[in-house]
């Protein structure tokens, strides 16, 4: 956990004030929406199709359970006693009252939690890899380097006003659980081959209307010019992107149309002018930040304890611990997704009387942490492997151990048209309905990891591009259709998926995606065989033919 000082605090408390104020001057008729808009987006309130929306930023998806605590309250007091989790390792909560707002953001900053930049054209909250400085393999704890990004990019006066948001993610396992690929800028950790980490750098990444896969621009930046490179990339994307069309203002387009190999150039340009400035960061200001980065005091555990090796002659433990227990980089502990994926359940959501009890079970069995996945779920990354047991009882009794992490019911959703009023369809629905038709835990095993990520528009705040399976609505003469994609993924080797074929009517979905995995299964070449490789190898053409051929 990152431990904040008094500045941060204090910072907070004049944020609130501040917000406090502008909130008063639009109840009053002082200020109009369009006056009040530009200052509620950089405090994370978006006016949605029934509500005003409050985003809170959860950086790099690290929260203590006082933090989780305050969030359920957040959602007990103020809202309707739910929040969503989103691919950004956000919360959301969609139905706060206007009146209201300041009071919850001045309970959340006594946490030292906010709604800062998770809104407007600014740099919105760093992610990261929620099992990161737990699992083995890293080159350092990317949440070090969050965090510096966080502190210079929070109020940067000279990226408060981009030509559109600005995304950036950093990993540093083997696995990228962070989806590097697919943002603005992606950072990956790496070792240079002489014990030292360097960054790989990838600009123009993104999804929404127009997606693409990020390019690299540098290989090997040395961890002390991480800032000055930045501040290169966001001024040149700052001085020459698109401010005239709203579809083409993301630095990913400024990418495309000049070339990675020339935007290059010009950031080397322009890096070169600053690289040794006043942005340049020293061992002294690292480790500061370092320091403040508190780790758990680890036993000296084996593995495989006894109380493990004896719960799991239980079958449904066994199930659970095969699904949802990760390998920690520390022998005698385990890390522990909690599924937020129940079936006929909204995906993401977590009400106020879940958020009390798994950060309950934080304090009692993980050291106090809780993290917030890319996927929509939470994660408990130190937990005793003797622990196992008793805390997946206590899960599975608040609704949290359902085992079906990575397979096709663990589903990626936006709100869609339930809540945003920039959707053409419903995306919690169709989620619900894929997973009562999957529900059956057996048959998801068989068909083995499978991603499905949907979309309610053309936005893609679902990723469904980068889904094994995506789903996007679109809007057909008033009605809801939606366009499947094949191959997606977000690792490290990220692809944007194929089109299947015509779009499918809401009530037509599902069938067309059982059709689909079932001609996965007897097409794929053994088990083994993962359904995203299964696409890669035989393209759509087979899935096609039989997606739209009605039993």
């Amino acid at each position: 956990m990152y431990i904040y000082d008094q500045f941060d605090r204090t910072f907070l408390q004049q944020r609130v004030a501040e917000f406090s104020d502008q909130v008063e001057r639009r109840l009053a008729g002082q200020l109009t929406e369009d006056e009040f808009k530009v200052l509620r987006l950089m405090n994370g309130v978006y006016l949605q199709l029934h509500a005003y929306m409050l985003r809170i930023c959860i950086p790099y998806g690290t929260l203590s359970s006082a933090q989780l605590r305050m969030l359920a309250h957040v959602a007990r007091t103020y809202d309707r006693n739910y929040g969503h989790f989103t691919t950004r390792q956000n919360i959301q909560y969609n139905w706060i009252a206007l009146k209201d707002l300041p009071s919850a953001m001045a309970d959340l900053a006594t946490v030292g939690i906010h709604g800062i930049q998770t809104s407007g054209n600014c740099i919105r909250n760093t992610t990261t890899d929620h099992r990161a400085g737990a699992v083995a393999g890293e080159v350092d704890d990317p949440r070090v380097w969050a965090e510096i990004i966080r502190q210079w990019s929070t109020n940067h006066p000279e990226f408060t006003y981009l030509p559109r948001k600005f995304k950036i993610a950093v990993s540093a396992a083997e696995e990228d659980r962070a989806a590097v690929l697919v943002h603005d800028i992606g950072l990956r950790l790496l070792d240079d081959g002489n014990g030292r980490a360097v960054f790989r750098v990838m600009v123009g990444g993104g999804l929404g209307r127009t997606p693409f896969v990020g390019k690299v621009i540098r290989e090997n930046l040395a961890p002390e010019h991480l800032l000055s490179y930045l501040e290169a990339i966001l001024r040149v994307y700052n001085a020459e992107g698109r401010r005239d069309n709203i579809y083409k203002a993301r630095i990913k387009i400024l990418v495309h149309e000049l070339g990675a190999e020339e935007f290059s150039r010009r950031v080397e340009a322009e890096w070169e002018s600053i690289r040794d400035g006043y942005l340049k960061l020293d061992e002294v200001a690292i480790s500061d930040i370092r320091s403040r980065f508190r780790y758990p005091d680890f036993e000296a555990l084996q593995d495989a304890p006894s109380e493990l090796v004896a719960a799991l002659m239980n079958p449904a433990f066994a199930r659970w611990h095969e699904n949802s227990v990760g390998r920690h980089k520390v022998p005698g502990y385990a890390i522990v997704t909690l599924s937020l994926k129940p079936v006929g359940g909204p995906p993401g959501d977590a009400t106020a009387e879940q958020m009390d009890a798994i950060a309950d079970l934080a304090d009692r069995y993980g050291f106090g942490e809780i993290r917030v996945a890319h996927e929509q779920n939470l994660c408990l990354p130190h937990v005793r492997q003797k622990d196992l047991p008793e805390l997946w009882r206590e899960l599975d009794a608040i609704g949290v151990a359902t085992p079906n992490v990575d397979f096709i019911t663990d589903i990626i959703s936006c709100p869609g048209l339930d809540y945003c009023a920039l959707a053409n369809a419903r995306s919690i629905p169709l989620a619900e309905a894929l997973t009562e038709r999957f529900a059956d835990l057996d048959r998801a095993k068989n068909i083995g990891r499978l991603h499905v990520n949907i979309s309610g528009c053309i936005n893609a705040c679902g990723h469904h591009h980068i889904g094994h399976i995506g789903i996007l609505g679109v809007e057909k003469n008033g009605q809801e259709f939606y366009q499947l994609t094949l191959g997606g993924k977000a690792d490290e080797n990220a692809a944007l998926g194929q089109l299947l074929g015509p779009a499918v009517p809401y009530d037509g979905v599902v069938d067309v995606i059982e059709r689909v995995v079932d001609t996965y299964l007897d097409l794929r070449q053994g088990e083994d065989e993962i359904f995203v490789d299964a696409v890669k190898r035989l393209g759509v053409a087979p899935f096609k033919e039989r997606a739209y051929v009605a039993d």
